[in-house]
């Protein structure tokens, strides 16, 4: 099993998420059914990774939601 924490441009904004299906989370996300992202449709999927463990893909996301870690995020990955 496959974790995925997907980042999504959202101008002006980004979406950070985890799942364990992208392409059908990333579907969810363009049709408009997530609230959190709908008010900035389209979407543009910048950057994904993935992790064997999907606890620590949840460590991840959480440490990208982070003051320090949407700055990685930007200098590093967008």
């Amino acid at each position: 099993m496959l974790s995925y924490p997907p980042t999504f441009r959202t101008d002006p904004k980004h979406y950070v998420g985890c799942t364990v299906n992208l392409k059908e989370r990333y579907a969810r996300h363009k049709k408009g059914y997530v609230p959190a992202t709908k008010p900035y449709l389209p979407l543009k999927l910048k950057w994904c990774c993935s992790f064997r463990d999907r606890y620590k893909a949840y460590q991840f996301e959480r440490y990208l939601k982070s003051g320090s870690g949407r700055a990685f995020a930007i200098k590093h990955l967008l």
